[in-house]
């Protein structure tokens, strides 16, 4: 009897265990909800999901739905089971900043981890006369007003990302918004504008044939998709960072073991030299994180960027 009583807790406490980590999920494929098919999220998204199907043993489906507000609403009103997951970029966060949002960034979704980070180019046209931050900073200080900035779409990264150089480096410098990349660039090349805020999928292109100048990339760290090319912290602007951030996150309540689990597995999935590869050639670099680290992020994000977006005015499209 008494070794049975031994077994028999041992077989609980192991139970027990297994149920804490999250052993025991996932039972039934998992859905991730993301923006429309064919968008940069959608495409990360796909290469996270086929990946992780194969570490939890069950199919990981991606549901594609309008960009905006819906992904972010139906995966805030989903069971908190782990099943239903939203794969999207800081827009999620963000964009109630703009605008008045149906859910609560923080209150409503429970961090999983980073997926990815894209940073931004800082791009100038080649007649101007400066080949760093500093220079720039001093050239456009003593011509407030004079110089402009090809910017696409509000409250996108690389529309805050040159607001937040603004603020920070006390220069005035006109907005001239563009309906996409290509346009803005195109009008870049050829010096109706003087610089911009570029992914570096469109400017590097330019960059390589020598159309247009890189200053700097706004990563806190040094960028491998733009290897050699200083940060705009390190260049002249001590504690800049801008960029978009692709995340994971689960509805609100979900079980810290479903939680774990997920976070382990991603974290093992973006280890994967070829996913890195796939992640690059999109102009994003792979990189997880803790669901707290993430949490701070939303939080930080979300205070910092505000302030930006108030002190200029920016509202929502």
């Amino acid at each position: 009897m008494r070794l049975l009583l031994a077994a028999l807790m041992g077989w609980l406490a192991s139970l027990s265990a297994g149920t804490a980590s999250g052993q025991g999920f996932p039972e039934k494929p998992i859905r991730f909800i993301t923006s429309a098919a064919g968008s940069g999220v959608d495409v990360i998204a796909r290469q996270v999901g086929q990946a992780l199907a194969v570490n939890l043993g069950q199919a990981v489906i991606v549901d594609n739905r309008a960009s905006g507000f819906t992904p972010g609403l139906m995966v805030s009103k989903a069971p908190p089971d782990g099943y239903t997951l939203l794969l999207y970029g800081s827009t999620m966060w963000i964009t109630p900043l703009l605008q008045s949002a149906p859910y609560d960034p923080v209150r409503d979704f429970s961090p999983i981890t980073k997926i990815g980070f894209s940073p931004n180019v800082l791009v100038v046209h080649p007649s101007l006369p400066v080949k760093s931050v500093r220079d720039l900073i001093a050239f456009a200080r003593a011509r407030p007003g004079q110089m402009n900035e090809a910017s696409v779409g509000n409250g996108t990264s690389t529309h805050l990302g040159a607001e937040l150089f603004k603020s920070m480096a006390h220069v005035s410098i006109v907005r001239f918004p563009y309906k996409s990349g290509a346009t803005a660039m195109v009008d870049l090349i050829a010096g109706y504008v003087d610089l911009a805020f570029s992914t570096a999928a469109n400017a590097a292109p330019h960059v390589k044939a020598g159309l247009l100048r890189a200053l700097a990339v706004t990563s806190a760290k040094p960028s491998s998709l733009v290897p050699g090319l200083p940060t705009v912290a390190a260049a002249g602007l001590a504690g800049f960072e801008s960029g978009a951030n692709y995340v994971l996150f689960a509805p609100a309540n979900t079980p810290a073991s479903v939680i774990n689990r997920l976070n382990q597995e991603t974290q093992r999935v973006l280890q994967q030299t070829e996913l890195k590869q796939a992640f690059l050639n999109y102009g994003v670099e792979a990189g997880g994180s803790s669901s707290e680290e993430l949490a701070a992020t939303v939080r930080t994000e979300m205070a910092r960027l505000g302030k930006i977006i108030k002190d200029a005015g920016i509202r929502g499209e």
